[in-house]
C-alpha cells in the first residue's frame, strides 16, 4: 500500500502578490476582451488560484472609445436599466452609450462575467478603465498584458 499523502495548499489573502497590467483595447470585440479581462480580474491564470480568494491583478483599460461589436449589435443591443419605481425601466442602444460613456460598456460586460457576490464586487475594483490613451496609475508601473 502507497502511503503518500498529498495536500493541497491554499492561498491566504496575505500571500497574493498583485501585478498591474496594461490593455489596449482599440479594435477589440467586446465580449473576447471582456472575458480575458475577467479571466485576470479572477486570478485564474496564477498557478496559485484558490476560488475563495481574491488573488486577481489590476487592469487598466486604454482606449474604451474604439471597441467593437460583431455583428449588428451596435445598434441593436440594448442597455436596460431600472429605478424600482413604476415605469422607471429605460433601455438605450449600445450606440447612444458609446456617444456618452464608452467606459461603461467594458465595465458591465465584465461585471457580469465576475462572481455576484461580495468577492466578485472586490475584483470589479481592481479595473480601471479610460477612454484615452493616459492614466494616473504610472506609478504602479503596468506591463503591456500578452494574451
Amino acid at each position: 500500500m502507497n502511503t503518500l499523502s498529498y495536500k493541497t495548499n491554499s492561498t491566504k489573502p496575505a500571500d497574493v502578490q498583485r501585478d498591474w497590467y496594461v490593455i489596449d483595447a482599440d479594435g477589440e470585440v467586446v465580449g473576447r476582451l471582456a472575458s480575458r479581462i475577467a479571466h485576470v480580474l479572477r486570478g485564474k491564470h496564477k498557478p496559485e488560484f484558490t476560488p475563495h480568494v481574491d488573488c486577481g491583478d489590476n487592469i487598466i483599460v486604454l482606449n474604451a472609445d474604439k471597441i467593437r461589436f460583431t455583428g449588428n449589435k451596435m445598434a441593436a443591443k440594448e442597455y436596460l436599466t431600472y429605478s424600482l419605481y413604476p415605469g422607471g425601466q429605460k433601455s438605450k442602444t449600445a450606440k447612444q452609450i458609446m456617444t456618452r460613456k464608452p467606459e461603461m460598456i467594458i465595465e458591465n460586460a465584465v461585471r457580469g462575467m465576475l462572481p455576484k457576490n461580495k468577492l466578485g464586487a472586490a475584483m470589479f475594483k481592481k479595473l480601471f478603465v479610460y477612454t484615452g490613451t493616459k492614466h494616473p496609475h504610472g506609478a504602479q508601473k503596468p506591463q503591456a498584458f500578452k494574451f
